[in-house]
């Protein structure tokens, strides 16, 4: 065992290592990173519409950051048995794997589009009481209703082909619908050529039909993959004691994303009670984050599968050596990110100036603020993505990162925000500050947490 170690240690081990670890991280953070274009541009766009048109589109789009976090949570778990099963050397599993996980993904996507049909306006007015708002709210999600069960089966089916390792086919597929979706942003918002002119609606529209030209690909490639194939008696069959290891992977980690996905769409709920200046500043710091963040999420996501496969091999030892690694990558990665939020930062003042229709000076001053306040708080989101998401979930370690975030957020950051900015009348910046400071909350007990190691499992069968 010393031996091996030892070879972990060599320099050309570690070079492979990071070669490895570069090679999957950064096709991952590109995707990311093209996520984050899509909502730029959604953002610039619709900056010349309105501003009211602005902030409806942000608090509109909570309803898909929820279900995205849900969906997430389904992902994950499939990530995790994928990754391990595929180091094992198990195609059936990844298969039948696959299956269950794509399932589950359409029920979710369907009662979530059913939602935004029915109760629009009764979703809206969860998080603003302006009536320009929730009319706004409501059409676009009426429009975008379809995209959340097609976006849901494409999400999941990526998720697994990245976990046996086909991580350039996932950015090639999710690449060229990010591109098409800012296309027929710019075609439907400002009437381009022979499209007609629709505003806020056209963003809706323009999503939906990206995501139904995304998961008509993936199914193309499910059918005809010769490495891993969507079968559809394993998308219909019962799964047997597969499907009861995947849900007790799947029911931990999809509630705790819904609660982290909660928590931040309460934050956006109390911030929009505050003033429309500071949602109209949220929603593009939330971009601006957004962009700091995909080196981040990129390299959570490099360690889950490299750790899941690792794991699956039986190399357990090896494992730690990686994890330790990786979160030498996310310090650096935060670095990264928060020096790039202060590098925009003057850009992103002298585009709300400029190219913002309506813009009020308050929105202007919020945004500099928050921006600031972001710079850090990557730091703090960067670690305890790559611990919670990253290291834990590779070994099946679910459970303690969703009792981390209900005591963080829930125990914390909600009530205190709330008490805040409603009991107290606390300015809305300072009541920004507070709820930023989640993350930091629960990091010391998150490291805590990853000395005790008990993340280093392998889950898989001899027959699953």
């Amino acid at each position: 065992m010393t031996q091996a170690v030892e070879a972990l240690g060599s320099k050309q081990e570690k070079r492979a290592f990071y070669r490895n670890a570069l090679a999957i991280m950064l096709p991952i953070a590109l995707q990311n990173l093209m996520d984050t274009a899509v909502n730029s541009a959604d953002v610039i766009m619709l900056s010349y519409v309105s501003q009211e048109a602005l902030s409806a589109s942000s608090l509109a789009s909570q309803v898909a950051f929820i279900m995205s976090n849900l969906i997430y949570g389904l992902s994950s778990a499939s990530a995790v048995m994928a990754a391990q099963y595929w180091g094992k050397g198990d195609k059936t599993a990844v298969e039948r794997v696959l299956g269950i996980s794509v399932r589950l993904a359409l029920l979710v996507g369907t009662v979530f589009a059913l939602a935004a049909l029915v109760f629009p306006a009764q979703i809206m007015q969860l998080f603003t009481p302006d009536p320009a708002l929730i009319e706004q709210g409501v059409i676009y999600l009426r429009t975008v209703a379809v995209s959340y069960v097609l976006g849901s089966f494409a999400q999941v089916y990526l998720s697994v082909m990245r976990s046996v390792e086909r991580v350039m086919m996932t950015a090639v597929v999710h690449g060229g619908a990010v591109l098409m979706n800012v296309i027929l942003n710019a075609c439907f918002i400002f009437g381009i050529g022979p499209f007609p002119q629709l505003g806020i609606m056209g963003v809706a529209l323009a999503t939906s039909i990206t995501r139904a030209v995304e998961a008509v690909i993936c199914m193309l490639d499910g059918a005809t993959c010769r490495r891993i194939r969507l079968r559809l008696k394993y998308l219909l069959g019962q799964g047997g004691q597969l499907l009861r290891d995947f849900m007790r992977l799947a029911v931990p980690a999809a509630s705790n994303d819904i609660v982290w996905g909660l928590a931040f769409s309460v934050y956006s709920a109390i911030l929009g009670h505050l003033s429309s200046d500071i949602v109209a500043a949220n929603s593009v710091v939330t971009v601006v984050r957004n962009l700091g963040t995909v080196m981040c999420f990129g390299t959570a996501n490099a360690a889950g599968i490299v750790l899941g496969k690792t794991l699956g091999e039986n190399r357990l030892d090896a494992a730690k050596v990686y994890a330790r690694r990786f979160i030498g990558m996310a310090v650096v990665t935060a670095l990264i990110g928060g020096a790039a939020i202060l590098l925009l930062r003057p850009v992103v003042l002298d585009f709300m100036h400029l190219f913002v229709r309506d813009v009020t000076p308050g929105a202007v001053e919020d945004l500099n603020l928050m921006l600031y306040i972001n710079a850090y708080y990557i730091m703090g989101i960067s670690l305890n993505t790559m611990l919670i998401c990253g290291i834990f979930r590779s070994g099946g370690d679910v459970r303690y990162g969703l009792i981390c975030d209900a005591v963080a957020m829930w125990l914390y950051a909600v009530p205190v925000g709330l008490f805040c900015a409603f009991v107290l009348k606390l300015p809305e910046m300072w009541v920004y500050f507070i709820l930023c400071l989640d993350e930091f909350v629960k990091l010391p007990v998150n490291i805590w947490y990853y000395r005790r190691q008990k993340w280093v499992r392998n889950i898989t069968r001899d027959k699953a």
